[in-house]
């Protein structure tokens, strides 16, 4: 097994890359019965738009790619999140997504490191919850008071829940 971390930049095939990437998440979608919302396109976009600021990490079996991830950073944080592959490797996808990424962020000291959305199984790899937020606007008054009630409640349970997944932090607490 090999990994090679890719700035997008480097190399030619960046095509193949791209849509090799764009088969990993497809595929990874699909196993997890839901449905892509991001295309080739997309990511060829994103590649012209910020190279300088895009991380692919492509592992390979026995010279073939079997996984990707892609990243996006800037000299201060680096934000994971999409993955995929085309076969199982136990542990691959720590190993594509975090291990890889957080020696990129340590050779260019890259102080913040955001994991991604989801997965409880990240704190044992020393990811601890950050909460974020996001602006919607809703047309009609009634349907935007009931989500607005919703999200009242819900950012309690959040809250309560950040606060239990704080307890079982991987990290000693500071005396």
């Amino acid at each position: 097994m090999s990994f090679s971390p890719i700035s997008l930049p480097r190399s030619a095939r960046k095509s193949d890359r791209r849509t090799f990437f764009t088969r990993c998440y497809n595929s990874t979608y699909r196993a997890h019965l839901s449905t892509p919302y991001l295309n080739l396109e997309f990511f060829r976009r994103l590649g012209r738009t910020l190279p300088e600021h895009l991380l692919m990490v492509l592992a390979e079996l026995d010279g073939k790619p079997i996984a990707s991830a892609l990243n996006i950073f800037s000299s201060e944080v680096l934000y994971g999140r999409y993955w995929g592959s085309v076969g199982h490797v136990p542990m691959l996808h720590f190993e594509v997504c975090y291990y890889q990424a957080l020696d990129f962020c340590m050779e260019r000291g890259i102080r913040v490191f955001e994991g991604g959305a989801q997965g409880e199984h990240k704190l044992a790899r020393g990811f601890m919850p950050n909460p974020t937020w996001s602006a919607h606007w809703l047309r009609h008054p009634e349907f935007a008071g009931a989500v607005e009630k919703f999200l009242v409640r819900e950012s309690e349970g959040i809250e309560r829940y950040v606060d239990e997944l704080n307890e079982r932090s991987p990290f000693r607490a500071k005396n």
